[in-house]
């Protein structure tokens, strides 16, 4: 499972914080919906700053929170 988001913190030493978002609409009123989801991602190599956006993709449970890994950035 591969999901594509922006980095919102680069605090932790080798994990990221990753904000997805999600573009749907209402199955009953029609309206368009966005909802975000934040997910911890690790990051051991690249280096990254807020902003950034990214590809994470979904792995073992590296900890208790972190059940992702940075695959690669997304250029603009």
């Amino acid at each position: 499972k591969i999901i594509r988001g922006v980095v919102t913190s680069v605090k932790m030493q080798k994990t990221v914080v990753v904000q997805v978002e999600r573009v749907f609409q209402h199955p009953l009123y029609k309206k368009i919906i966005k909802k975000h989801k934040k997910y911890k991602a690790r990051n051991a190599s690249l280096v990254l700053k807020e902003g950034d956006k990214v590809e994470i993709r979904e792995v073992r449970p590296l900890s208790k929170d972190t059940h992702f890994e940075v695959v690669k950035t997304i250029a603009l």
